[in-house]
């Protein structure tokens, strides 16, 4: 883990002038067609928001089969009419291991919720299609009235190895309604089929996928009333680090204006793998499956992985031991989109708001409860601060360092409806039904009164950011500071409930991160 360092906030180069608006071109109506290079796509009226336009699965890229399977993505190009009325397949997820209902006295011992079981249920239940052919996206936009509105392109979490675009509490509508913005969500690839760890072959390649997404969103969007040149590119958890990944990857042409990063950074989860710790992991899965290992001709054993059928290819990755903790297949260095030292690489000189949330740990911690494994409390403590809080720091030291516009937040928002243990605070993910305005897809009472305050203000801090990342949070409802690690100028969220930015020194949650490790931690729980 980095040591944090104190850097000071500098002057704005002159480019972070006033944003540039373009000016609209035309009127949309609800769910009209819209040309694409994708095809054209008719959309419909979203679901409880009758002035927003829905636009679902359209591909952005080929069927990623065969041939393209583990290759770099190919843009998608059609001319035929495009149905945007339900979502495109879902890219494969991990397989998850059967697990047994949990006891009633497992529930006592997990301290969860009634909302966190019928939580854990749906979830259990999504209703989506996995496919290879999974490249595919989705956008939402209002009525235009005006100039073209910003755009806010998020990328879902998931470890790396699971998540869907499709999931209702990732759904853009709301988003678009409240912020006046155009909302895109994806797909990428996962695990092995994402990141090979093929050390003969191209790795990375779900990062490949999201740079295709991020090129078709800026040749496509203006045509959904979003403005090309105020893109926001925002994720959580895996989904954030991704987005930090891709800051990195393509410093001199990142497209984007800007990047909010909700408890994920290129400092997280233990990661970047070196290439010889993927390619293992790679010869594991060639060499369970039959086709050889490291002294097998790499040709025949891409030409085997490639054709094998895709429940026996996810069945052979490794998910136990370290692998039940951390995703076996993962971003790995190649230094030119994944680099092995980011303490020394350079990111997109563009404004970043990052963050994480009180109490991160309090999802995992419930859920392995419920299979009869706890921890005590000071694991679960050094693991929060270790993947989540020290690295949300040391990125946002880094922005600093860039010189670039700057704002670090931590999350503490605990509503009964979000709520899934009563022990901790706001657990991994607790934002998001709230930013997305996804609430009522979640069981559990409706929304408080005070909760509907603050979700107008979270997606309003998201929204003004991406209008204006330079300059929005400055002037927003009093004015967010800028980060400065000396200074109260961490934001706390949500804190006692309570809308507004309530500053605190960021050593108040930091102290520990000079000795907070997650490769020591991971050890020690393997024993």
């Amino acid at each position: 883990m980095q040591y944090f360092t104190v850097f000071t906030v500098l002057s704005l180069p002159l480019a972070w002038a006033s944003p540039h608006f373009q000016q609209k071109q035309n009127n949309c109506t609800i769910g009209q067609i819209i040309d694409t290079s994708s095809g054209s796509v008719a959309g419909h009226a979203a679901t409880d928001y009758p002035e927003v336009s829905e636009y679902l699965g359209i591909p952005y890229g080929q069927a990623p089969v065969g041939d393209l399977r583990f290759a770099a993505p190919v843009k998608y190009t059609g001319s035929s009419m495009l149905n945007g009325s339900v979502y495109g397949f879902t890219c494969h997820n991990l397989p998850s291991q059967p697990v047994s209902a949990p006891t009633p006295a497992e529930i006592a011992a997990s301290n969860i919720t009634v909302v966190g079981l019928k939580l854990a249920e749906l979830l259990g239940k999504q209703n989506v299609v996995y496919s290879e052919d999974c490249l595919n996206l989705n956008v939402w936009s209002k009525r235009q009235t005006g100039e073209k509105k910003a755009v806010m392109v998020f990328i879902h979490g998931g470890a790396f190895d699971g998540g869907t675009a499709s999931s209702p509490a990732l759904n853009g509508a709301g988003l678009t309604d409240q912020g006046d913005v155009v909302t895109v969500t994806l797909n990428y690839r996962l695990s092995i089929l994402g990141f090979p760890g093929n050390p003969a072959a191209q790795n990375n390649v779900a990062f490949l996928d999201q740079r295709l997404a991020m090129e078709w969103v800026r040749e496509n969007i203006a045509n959904f009333g979003g403005d090309p040149e105020r893109i926001t590119l925002f994720g959580q958890s895996a989904g954030a680090s991704s987005a930090d990944y891709y800051a990195y990857a393509w410093p001199s042409d990142p497209i984007v204006a800007g990047i909010i990063l909700e408890s994920g950074t290129t400092f997280s989860f233990g990661l970047p793998y070196s290439k010889s710790v993927s390619a293992e992991a790679w010869y594991t899965v060639t060499a369970a499956l039959g086709f050889g290992n490291a002294s097998t001709d790499s040709g025949t054993l891409l030409s085997c992985m490639r054709n094998v059928e895709i429940t026996s290819l996810l069945s052979a990755v490794p998910t136990t031991g370290l692998a039940a903790l951390i995703s076996a297949f993962g971003p790995t260095v190649d230094n030119t989109i994944v680099f092995s030292n980011y303490t020394q690489q350079k990111p997109a000189r563009i404004p970043v708001l990052v963050g994480s949330n009180d109490y991160e740990a309090g999802l995992f911690r419930t859920e392995l409860a419920l299979s009869n494994l706890t921890f005590p409390d000071s694991i679960w403590d050094e693991y929060n601060l270790a993947a989540f809080t020290c690295p949300a720091g040391v990125r946002a030291n880094a922005s600093i360092a860039a010189h670039n516009p700057t704002w670090r937040y931590r999350y503490f928002g605990k509503f009964p409806n979000t709520n899934v243990s009563s022990e901790g605070g706001a657990y991994h993910g607790a934002e998001l039904p709230l930013l997305f305005g996804t609430t009522s897809s979640t069981p559990g009472p409706n929304s408080t009164a005070e909760e509907l305050k603050f979700q107008n203000y979270l997606q309003g801090a998201w929204t003004k950011f991406a209008k204006d990342p330079v300059h929005g949070l400055r002037t927003y409802e009093g004015g967010w500071p800028l980060y400065n690690p000396a200074k109260e100028t961490l934001i706390r969220l949500a804190y006692n409930s309570r809308v507004g930015t309530n500053l605190a020194l960021p050593m108040l949650y930091d102290a520990g991160c000079v000795n907070a490790s997650l490769s020591a931690l991971v050890a020690s729980i393997l024993g």
